[in-house]
């Protein structure tokens, strides 16, 4: 079932695709340009969120750590 929706949504993402690109092509080529950007496009996405993951997750950490040297410093200070 998901090559299937693969396919679907290639097909639609070529057209598009080529119709912004003002490209004319056959319709197997029309499809293969977006199955092929889907896969790409995926891999991209994917690898973006994964770093974009470990990013938020150092940011959080850094942002956690100086509220607790905050959360410290105050009490250090009675």
């Amino acid at each position: 079932m998901q090559i299937i929706a693969l396919i679907i949504i290639g097909a639609a993402a070529g057209l598009i695709a080529t119709r912004l690109m003002r490209l004319q092509t056959d319709l197997l080529t029309t499809v293969g340009i977006g199955v092929l950007g889907a896969l790409v496009g995926g891999l991209v996405l994917r690898f973006l969120m994964m770093v974009g993951g470990w990013l938020a997750g150092f940011v959080g950490a850094v942002i956690a750590s100086m509220l607790i040297i905050w959360f410290w410093q105050r009490l250090r200070n009675r």
